[in-house]
């Protein structure tokens, strides 16, 4: 399974609501089997490095993770969010297995 984490930061807090709903636009794509958008909480509380949303998403494969990015709706979304954000981090990993 692949995670994928991407981090955003508004340029403006008054446009919190658009981006979180251009970046829930991308729910809609099917390759993911979990997907959710949330509000960072804040809690570190560590002045100039705050994240104000988060992307999460499950993948089964690499495979589905590149059509999840070649979707019409990820272009949309980018197109939408983008001019409003102030950086973005993303990383893509797999899961650890549990242990037993």
């Amino acid at each position: 399974m692949i995670r994928h984490v991407v981090f955003f930061t508004a340029r403006d807090s008054a446009d919190l609501e658009e981006i979180r709903a251009g970046l829930m636009t991308l729910a809609e794509i099917p390759h993911a089997r979990h997907f959710e958008v949330g509000r960072n909480l804040g809690a570190d509380g560590i002045p100039g490095q705050q994240v104000d949303l988060v992307v999460y998403a499950e993948f089964d494969s690499e495979a589905d993770l590149a059509a999840y990015k070649a979707h019409p709706l990820y272009t949309q979304a980018i197109a939408r969010v983008r001019p409003l954000r102030e950086a973005r981090i993303a990383a893509d990993f797999h899961a650890a297995r549990p242990r037993a």
